[in-house]
């Protein structure tokens, strides 16, 4: 048995000089919302969802992106609607948000 039920990496990953990045596209600011919602839910730590800042995950043209384990399932994503709607759907109740998935 796994130690956390889901592991999620967010891509935060800055690049120099204006080189396209998901930091620039928000990716920094989208760790700290699914950090804090997923807190807020009382749903962290061991047996629930651990949420990581990760350096580049190798998918630039899809940023920003992120993906969760153990089921390595990517997502891309554009506001905090759409990081509710992982969050919701995935994380809690095991449901793959295919409109987003990579």
């Amino acid at each position: 048995m796994s130690y956390f039920r889901k592991h999620v990496f967010i891509c935060t990953n800055q690049r120099e000089a204006g080189e396209p990045c998901c930091h620039q596209c928000g990716g920094s600011d989208a760790f700290a919302y699914v950090k804090d919602r997923i807190g807020a839910l009382k749903q962290n730590g061991p047996g629930a969802v651990r949420i990581n800042k990760a350096g580049c995950l190798g998918r630039c043209d899809n940023g920003p992106v992120l993906v969760v384990y153990p089921e390595e399932t990517w997502y891309s994503f554009v506001d905090n609607e759409d990081l509710d709607e992982i969050i919701q759907e995935d994380l809690l109740n095991n449901r793959v948000v295919e409109r987003l998935k990579i």
